[in-house]
């Protein structure tokens, strides 16, 4: 009987283990997905900065030549 008694209890505490085991993985996966998530929020707005750093740059170029031709 001790022995069985001793089997219930390792295989609780094995169910345990794999449960943790299985949690840490998603657990993994899901920062895994999250920082894959902010790098791809990183890059949109670089690309944004950039773009209204060109479209400045233009509209600035624009005004130079609206005022030698109208000056």
């Amino acid at each position: 009987m001790a022995f069985i008694a001793a089997l219930a209890r390792g295989g609780a505490i094995m169910g345990l283990v794999m449960l943790i085991v299985a949690l840490l993985k998603q657990l993994i996966v899901m920062v895994g997905f999250l920082l894959a998530l902010i790098k791809l929020a990183i890059i949109v707005i670089f690309i944004a900065v950039v773009v209204m750093i060109v479209l400045a740059m233009l509209r600035a170029r624009r005004r130079e030549k609206s005022e030698m031709n109208g000056a």
